[in-house]
């Protein structure tokens, strides 16, 4: 090991602080997105005390370490040499050490290869434990505007204009905002499939989030293309796109009625009338004239009958 136990620290400006024994593990460690001064106590703790950071780009991990004096080994792991890579990271565990794997921004496994080292770890029958933080899609969508009830994840867009225009039309009757991962070159051609597959809905372009230029263009999606068609951007960029128009079936006239009659054997005007107004989608005022119409109806033809007659003399 590089460093004895007692060696493991890290630093926050001129201040020392020693990283907690911690116990064999891989640990899923989320870094800043942009702005370094977001990672978190716990995520200094792990890295400054792991025995190997697994890590995208060397580089951009680099930058971390030597901005809060971490010394652990950097290890490659990325798309291109992850097979290679695993087998030494299931031996370090194996030895009972401390494994971390950081992306080159933000969470871990949010368009990376990690999952795959995660189900590895898993089946070798080795712990895993997330240590979490900064995350693009999340900080774009609490800043966006838009429903954040329900919010699916779709990564990258295939580059292919017919598999951008299929997986578009796959996710185009979800009812929930979505958030796509885009670079710059290709912002603009992906906003244009998107209006003509998702129809014109509201949308957000986050770009560099958390950094100097960090900024959100806001609009429909047609509007965000035309901008962006003409004003060419740079850097890291999440389009968020909010759900489809909600569908309110057309309810016959014939079906509030039945509806309301149901509903006034068992309850009064107004309760029945909130009820069928709440199940068909129609305007309460005017369901409620309606059922008084039904009971005043109905109260005709109950006296037009009258009380039950006898034929026998």
């Amino acid at each position: 090991m590089a460093e004895t136990l007692a060696e493991r620290r890290f630093f926050i400006g001129e201040h020392a602080f020693a990283a907690p024994a911690q116990e064999s593990a891989l640990y899923i460690v989320s870094t800043p997105i942009g702005n370094l001064g977001d990672i978190t106590i716990r995520a200094l703790e792990t890295l400054a005390g792991a025995d190997v950071i697994a890590c995208e780009d060397t580089r951009v991990t680099s930058t971390l370490s030597q901005r809060f004096g971490l010394k652990a080994p950097l290890l490659p792991y990325h798309e291109h040499n992850a097979e290679r890579q695993r087998p030494r990271l299931l031996a370090a565990l194996a030895e009972g050490q401390v494994v971390a794997l950081v992306s080159d921004a933000g969470t871990p496994l949010v368009s990376d290869p990690g999952y795959r080292l995660v189900r590895d770890v898993l089946a070798a029958g080795f712990k895993v434990i997330p240590i979490p933080g900064a995350s693009a899609p999340l900080a774009a969508l609490v800043a966006s505007g838009l429903p954040s009830d329900t919010l699916l994840f779709a990564g990258f867009l295939p580059q292919k204009a017919g598999a951008r225009a299929r997986r578009l039309g796959e996710l185009a009757v979800i009812p929930a905002t979505l958030a796509f991962f885009e670079s710059p070159h290709r912002l603009a051609a992906s906003l244009a499939a998107m209006s003509e597959t998702l129809g014109d809905r509201e949308a957000v372009v986050a770009r560099e989030l958390t950094k100097r230029f960090e900024t959100f263009q806001r609009g429909t999606v047609s509007e965000l293309y035309a901008y962006y068609e003409a004003n060419p951007p740079k850097g890291e960029i999440v389009i968020l796109v909010g759900p489809p128009a909600e569908v309110v079936p057309e309810v016959s006239e014939a079906d509030v009625e039945a509806q309301l009659h149901a509903a006034l054997a068992r309850m009064s005007v107004a309760a029945a009338a909130k009820e069928v107004a709440r199940q068909t989608g129609r305007d309460r005022a005017e369901v409620y004239h309606m059922a008084l119409a039904l009971k005043a109806a109905g109260s005709e033809s109950e006296a037009d009958i009258g009380p039950e007659r006898s034929d026998t003399p």
